[in-house]
């Protein structure tokens, strides 16, 4: 079930879109926030798959929050903002990733924006999941490559010499080479 943040100002308006949501067969639990600032407490305090808000708020319009919920959560972000003005607000918030829908609202509009905010979501968590993994690559590479320096310095090898040294003592000992490196790193010497 997703975790939705409502930030609007008045329980009425809090209220009518969780029930809107719900018509839109939204299955969420639903947290309110009725400020700028309960919103971001509760951005640092929780995680959130979508956070909807529904401009202005009493202490800002709301477009800065929405900014920032897009850059520290890896949250959708909807806007909701009048229809004179959604357009002028869309150019200040597109960038940052965050959806804007014209109020009044409208069941098809929202729908749509909704799918395409999971959507991004999906995907940018599939670029985080990636990038984590690219990372913990690099950082066996250089272990391995700090490992294989060590062995050239200590133990006299040559590069291809150490790095065989590394794959066979995680072949035969059944670890990684990263922990085969760490291990020389720690100065266990070889054997």
């Amino acid at each position: 079930m997703e975790r939705i943040l409502i930030v609007s100002t008045t329980e009425k308006s809090r209220a009518g879109l969780a029930q809107f949501l719900a018509a839109c067969q939204v299955q969420a639990d639903a947290c309110f926030a009725a400020s700028g600032a309960e919103a971001r407490r509760a951005l640092v305090d929780g995680v959130f798959d979508l956070v909807l808000v529904n401009t202005p708020l009493p202490d800002e319009f709301g477009h800065e929050l929405a900014q920032d919920a897009a850059h520290s959560t890896l949250a959708g972000v909807i806007l909701l903002a009048r229809s004179e003005i959604a357009d002028s607000v869309a150019e200040k918030v597109e960038d940052d990733g965050v959806f804007v829908v014209p109020k009044p609202l409208s069941r098809v509009l929202l729908t749509q924006a909704l799918r395409m905010t999971r959507a991004a979501r999906r995907r940018m968590t599939g670029l985080q999941d990636e990038n984590r993994r690219l990372q913990q690559r690099i950082e066996d590479i250089r272990a391995v490559d700090r490992a294989k320096c060590l062995l050239i310095e200590c133990c006299g090898m040559t590069e291809p010499e150490a790095h065989a040294y590394i794959e066979q003592q995680a072949m035969r000992r059944r670890r990684t080479k990263r922990e085969i490196a760490e291990s020389v790193i720690r100065g266990e010497t070889p054997d």
